[in-house]
């Protein structure tokens, strides 16, 4: 993987990312860097599950490959969040 790649993928994380915490309702008190991580593993995952289902590669924008990936950091942040939130208590 080239440099290019690399920060591709951790933009796309970020945004893929905050696009999760959007979707929950409510407040989720998680650090960027874990955002971004959930966010770069939920953009890996939802491109996998869009490839499972043959939704990958469309003639366009590939919206429901966006919303696998969005779904997935929707799910990493509702797991995460309470934990990350009950550490910075302590």
């Amino acid at each position: 993987m080239e440099i290019t790649g690399i920060f591709t993928a951790i933009i796309i994380g970020l945004v893929i990312g905050v696009l999760g915490r959007l979707v929950l309702p409510g407040r989720q008190s998680i650090a960027l860097w874990l955002t971004m991580l959930i966010g770069v593993v939920a953009a890996l995952l939802g491109t996998f599950v869009a490839g499972a289902f043959n939704v990958a590669n469309t003639g366009g924008v590939d919206w429901l490959e966006l919303l696998f990936q969005i779904g997935f950091a929707a799910l990493g942040v509702a797991l995460v969040a309470p934990i990350a939130s009950r550490s910075n208590v302590d």
